[in-house]
């Protein structure tokens, strides 16, 4: 009979390393690692440039990149950007002042940026099947 306790660590039985906590882009592990200084801000006006984006993250420190995201097929921007701070107290500092904020008549969302997860978009497919039609 499996035990309910299986899955805990406990004195005996160390918990595993890819399950000790994330590992921050600094090498640390842990759950209290550091803010990323990678930001994602979304709910952009779609007229907004990188150069107004910079301008509003360097009120909160400097600006190591900017990159407002567009259609592959329009050019146009999609209304996400990623920022990067050159300090993650720069970052932390940006996101208290900007996350709800307003620009251009939209409520902004400023937060820390997950890393990009495998397998990308796609989609799409299938069909398939008998679609009609005379059987004989």
């Amino acid at each position: 009979m499996l035990s309910i306790a299986a899955g805990l660590p406990s004195p005996d039985r160390p918990v595993p390393e890819h399950r000790a906590g994330r590992v921050a882009q600094d090498g640390r592990r842990g759950e209290e690692s550091e803010l990323s200084k990678k930001l994602y801000v979304g709910n952009l006006p779609f007229s907004i440039t990188e150069a107004e984006l910079r301008s509003t993250f360097e009120r909160h420190g400097s600006v190591a990149s900017v990159n407002v995201i567009t259609d592959r097929e329009t050019g146009r921007p999609r209304g996400f950007a990623f920022v990067e701070m050159e300090d993650a107290s720069a970052a932390a500092d940006a996101i208290r002042a900007l996350d709800g904020s307003d620009l251009g008549g939209r409520s902004l969302r400023v937060n820390e940026a997950q890393d990009r997860r495998g397998g990308g978009g796609g989609g799409g497919g299938g069909g398939g099947g008998f679609r009609g039609g005379n059987r004989y």
